[in-house]
């Protein structure tokens, strides 16, 4: 049977999200820009990173400890490079860093063909997805990584987690293509910590190899998670890996200290960011058969890979695209029943209206 989803006006889950961020601390802006994320998110059907795990992770990691602070001012760092940029971020909501980092990304990436910037003192920014797609849909190709809030990953061959789920995002600009951006998002452990939050909340099961217990013995009980495992044994894990060296070249520090702020307080404590953007004309050869022009490229490369019996296969970002009709066909944001409570619990922490069910239609 389906599962049943209930239709959230967009301006009342903004406003929701937005409240309890101010009620935290955080400034009007900064809160704006945390709920436009959480929608964002909603709207393509990333549930394990909506505004209830954005809050949850601020409650746990960022204002309600010390990973983030209200009002921080985003500090521009000298560089040798005029196409690349060096943030400190000195904490400040990690989604309005992200918004801003791939803005300027993609102004470097008009002027220089590419462009880069790299984020230091910063917090988990959640789905790298929502911030790629934003600029394919702008006609950018764009990547970005980051070093996850805590280490739970444990390496290949390994026994301890001291890795983050270190997450990797691409978009590209397909929209004139195949009619949406194609969007490669993925956590490099076989499930975001998210996913396994979102189960135990909806009373699933994980898929088998994707975490251990606290004995180590593999478990597909979100309850009983206490570690995830990289996808793909070693190839997940040198993925994973390249978040933590790009992250120490930046400036980030140990990953089992990360978010730890009662260990070492000498040393950091903080996520990294990378963000980079070309401008497919700094790329084109202007070489392409049968006289075709860059986009007709593109999608002549698409079509022979769907082709020859593959026509069934799915593109990635096809499924936050088909999400997102869905929302726009029901007029709203869409969330089953257990979600709808745990954001009431975010609202009788603002001080702000529950929703009833009542009061809202049921998702075609």
């Amino acid at each position: 049977m389906p599962e049943l989803f209930y239709v959230v006006p967009e301006k009342q889950h903004n406003a929701l999200v937005a409240a309890a961020y101010q009620h935290r601390g955080f400034h009007a802006d900064e809160a704006a820009e945390g709920a436009r994320f959480c929608a964002e998110a909603s709207r393509h059907g990333i549930r394990t990173h909506n505004g209830i795990k954005a809050l949850h992770l601020d409650h746990l990691f960022g204002s309600g400890s010390k990973g983030c602070v209200p009002g921080a001012q985003i500090e521009v760092k000298p560089s040798k490079f005029e196409a690349a940029k060096i943030w400190n971020a000195n904490k400040k909501l990690a989604q309005s860093t992200a918004y801003r980092a791939m803005d300027e990304a993609m102004r470097l990436a008009d002027k220089y063909g590419v462009g880069t910037v790299s984020v230091d003192n910063a917090f988990h920014y959640l789905w790298g997805g929502g911030y790629v797609m934003d600029a394919a849909k702008r006609g950018y190709i764009a990547y970005t990584n980051c070093t996850a809030a805590r280490a739970e990953v444990v390496p290949f061959g390994g026994k301890y987690p001291t890795l983050g789920t270190n997450p990797h995002s691409w978009g590209f600009p397909t929209t004139h293509a195949i009619g949406y951006p194609i969007v490669i998002d993925w956590a490099t452990s076989v499930v975001a910590m998210g996913r396994v939050q979102q189960l135990a909340r909806e009373g699933k099961q994980l898929p088998p190899g994707a975490a251990i217990d606290i004995n180590g013995a593999p478990t597909t009980d979100p309850l009983q998670a206490k570690h995830l495992l990289p996808f793909g044994a070693h190839k997940g894990y040198g993925l994973s890996l390249m978040n933590e060296i790009i992250g120490a070249f930046i400036g980030g520090s140990l990953p089992t200290l990360r978010s730890r702020w009662d260990q070492q307080p000498d040393e950091k404590h903080t996520c990294a960011f990378f963000f980079q953007v070309w401008h497919p004309d700094a790329m084109s050869a202007g070489a392409f058969a049968k006289g075709r022009n860059q986009t007709e490229n593109v999608k002549a490369v698409i079509g022979d890979i769907l082709g020859h019996g593959n026509e069934a296969c799915m593109l990635p970002g096809q499924l936050e695209a088909q999400a997102a009709d869905r929302s726009a066909k029901n007029g709203g944001l869409l969330f089953s029943e257990a979600e709808i409570n745990a954001f009431n619990e975010i609202a009788g922490e603002a001080r702000k209206r529950a929703w009833k069910l009542s009061d809202l239609k049921v998702a075609e």
